[in-house]
Order: C-alpha cells, then sequence, then structure tokens
C-alpha cells in the first residue's frame, strides 16, 4: 500500500515555494507515495506536479508587495469569514486524507499570517490515530528575524509539534543556524537534503545566449528594465536575449518593458524548459530566489545575481552574497542597481571560470531524491 503524503504550501508574492514544492511532489508521486498538494496560492499554469493531485484552497495574494496585507483572490482584503472557511476546508482535506506524514511548507518559519489554520491542523495531526509524521519543509536560508521573540516562539512550536525539519540545502554551505540562530535547540530534527534542483535529463534547448528573469515578476520590472538599459553598454549587445516577465508582471510593466527591448530581444511572460535554456545560454541575469539559483547553478551558466532586497528582505542578499563569495556569480545590490553598473556585472560573470555542469559542488543534485529516501526510511512501518 502506497504512504499517503499531504503537503500544505502558501506562495503570496512570487512563485518560488510553489515550484519548489512542486518538484518535492513530483518526485514523490514517482516513489512509493500517493501525494496531494494542498495550495493556498493562485493556480500558476506550466507548473507541473507529476501524478501528486493538487486541492485548491480559495487563493491568496499579497497586497501591494507587502507580506503582511493579504487580499483573497478578488482582490479584496481577507475577512473572518473568509479565513474560516478556508480553515474548515483545510481541515475537511486532513480528515479525508488521513495523510502517513503531514510537511508543511515554511511555518512556523514563515507564512506567520495562516496561522489561524495551521495551528488547528497541528493539533488535527497530534490528535489522528496513528498520529502522522509532521515534517517541516523550508528552504536553506529564511528571512531574518527581527521582532523580539518571534524566534524562541518559533523554536518552542517545532519542539512541541514537528517531528522533523527538512532544509532543502547544502548543511555545509548553509547551515540553519546561519539565518535562524536557535537551530540548535532542534538540532536532532534536521535533516538537509540539498538543493532541490529541476528534475534530471534533457539536452541544452534554446536560442538565446543571455536570460534576464524575475521570478514570478511580481516586483521585477526594474530589474529587467535595468538589463534592457544595459544591454547596449555590454559585450552581448548584438547576442539573443530572452527576457521572462514572469506570470504576475503587470501588464502596464511589461509593456514599459516592451518599449525597452530592441532587436534580437524576445519577451515572454513564460518558458517552458528553463533550466535547458538555461544550460544552451550563455549568461542568466536574475535575482536570487531559491529556485532561480538552483536552476542556473544546475545548468552550470555564469550569472548576475540581483537580490530581492524590498520590504526589508534579506534571504536573496545573503544567497547572492555566499555564491559571489564562492566566485559562482556576481552580485549586485539592488538599492544600487544601475544600467552602467549591470554592464560591469556582466562583464565580472563572463570573466568567472567556466562553471561546472549540474552544480554537484553546490549541492543542487539531489535534493528531491534524498527527501523521497528520507520519507521512505521514517515511514516504513508506518501503518
Amino acid at each position: 500500500m502506497k504512504k499517503r503524503v499531504m503537503i500544505y504550501v502558501q506562495h503570496l508574492l512570487g512563485i518560488g515555494h510553489l515550484v519548489r514544492t512542486a518538484r518535492i511532489a513530483q518526485g514523490l508521486a514517482e516513489g512509493p507515495f500517493e501525494v496531494t498538494v494542498v495550495s493556498g496560492g493562485a493556480p500558476v499554469p506550466g507548473i507541473s506536479f507529476g501524478a501528486a493531485q493538487v486541492v485548491q484552497l480559495p487563493p491568496l495574494r499579497s497586497a501591494a508587495g507587502s507580506f503582511a496585507a493579504l487580499l483573497d483572490a478578488d482582490g479584496a482584503p481577507l475577512t473572518p469569514a473568509g479565513d474560516a472557511q478556508r480553515a474548515a476546508l483545510l481541515l475537511a482535506q486532513f480528515d479525508a486524507l488521513r495523510p502517513h506524514a503531514l510537511l508543511i511548507e515554511l511555518f512556523q518559519f514563515g507564512r506567520r499570517q495562516r496561522r489561524f489554520e495551521l495551528l488547528p491542523l497541528l493539533a488535527r495531526a497530534r490528535a489522528q490515530l496513528p498520529r502522522p509524521l509532521v515534517i517541516a519543509s523550508i528552504r536553506d536560508i529564511l528571512q531574518e528575524t527581527r521582532k523580539a521573540g518571534r524566534a524562541e516562539e518559533t523554536a518552542a512550536l517545532v519542539l512541541s509539534s514537528f517531528d522533523h525539519v527538512l532544509v532543502h540545502g547544502d548543511g555545509a554551505a548553509s547551515p540553519l543556524k546561519a539565518s535562524f540562530p536557535l537551530a540548535d535547540r532542534f538540532a536532532d530534527k534536521l535533516v538537509y537534503t540539498g538543493l532541490v534542483g529541476p528534475p534530471p535529463g534533457g539536452a541544452a534547448a534554446g536560442d538565446h545566449d543571455v536570460i534576464v528573469s524575475a521570478g514570478g515578476g511580481a516586483v521585477g520590472e526594474n530589474l529587467l528594465a535595468n538589463a534592457l538599459m544595459a544591454r547596449p553598454l555590454t559585450a552581448l549587445r548584438d547576442a539573443r536575449w530572452l527576457v521572462i516577465t514572469g506570470p504576475n508582471m503587470p501588464a502596464a510593466a511589461a509593456s514599459r518593458l516592451l518599449a525597452l527591448a530592441g532587436e534580437r530581444v524576445t519577451l515572454a511572460r513564460f518558458v517552458e524548459q528553463l533550466p535547458q535554456r538555461l544550460a544552451g545560454a550563455a549568461l542568466s541575469i536574475s535575482q536570487a530566489g531559491y529556485n532561480t539559483v538552483a536552476d542556473v547553478l544546475s545548468a552550470g551558466t555564469r550569472s548576475v545575481l540581483v537580490p530581492f532586497a524590498a520590504q526589508g528582505e534579506t534571504e536573496q542578499g545573503v544567497r547572492a552574497r555566499g555564491l559571489a563569495q564562492r566566485s559562482r556569480a556576481v552580485c549586485v545590490e539592488e538599492a544600487g542597481l544601475t544600467p552602467g553598473r549591470l554592464a560591469q556585472a556582466i562583464a565580472a560573470a563572463l570573466a568567472l571560470p567556466a562553471p561546472r555542469a549540474n552544480g554537484v559542488q553546490d549541492g543542487v543534485q539531489g535534493g528531491v531524491a534524498a527527501t523521497r529516501a528520507f520519507l521512505e526510511r521514517v515511514l516504513k512501518d508506518r501503518c
């Protein structure tokens, strides 16, 4: 009998959390697992979950780039009635599935806005007999916590309600303690899987030399505009450029970018086989989100990283600077971004040593496989 795995994911501003979860779900469903992903964000066309089932909650998104204010699918502020409906649907899905393992993406390390529905879910999991394994699924680097007592509260909930914490990163290069100083309190629960990269296989593809991207695109206009304005200043001015706006970029912003695009520049909202396209390109220019970096490292492509830093975000900056220190990328801080500085970074990136394909040295390969092997081991004797 296949073991049942339920995964909860909530993406708000970009699509990175959903992409990573989809890759994990797809890999688990190829093994001895019956996988159900319960998603709380808006559906994103083009993301494959493989054989995993997807259950859609009433979708939520961030308001104007802020993680604090959330809106429903119609752009209206959340109401107590709407929150109660989502919480009831989530519990009903858990009761119907009776999973052997419950994976909750990011919470309690983030997504605290959803604790009204996730704390009851954790309570329901503790009450179920036989009790499922409860596992946190988090990225390699967490957002810096500034509020007093927040880290202590997180550590306490991990100790009381979670059996394991899967850290999808390289414990040697990016130990969780570096971005969550209290990680030692639950060190016995930590499991490092390596980065969750794209599915293996597939030859280099595409007909573009430079690929510029900004994740979901909601906050990517500044980066893409600067890249287009930097293009004439670089040795790649006559190369073929692909600029990916992302599915969440507002139409007005995409129109402004189109006005900046010249010959041999292609604008697209979304492209398939991005890792294969990156493998066929000479350079990637992007933000430093988890999945983008995993794709670039897996492809072995020289890269310029411009980490997203608005709203006090620190995670992408830590990742980009760490890679730059290891000569795996060139980092340009968002606050100082200009076409001239980006052109200089492009020249520096092209001068970097040729990266080794598949990014083995950065722990890219094996993240999904390691997650699957871990669940197979811990669920082996569960009824």
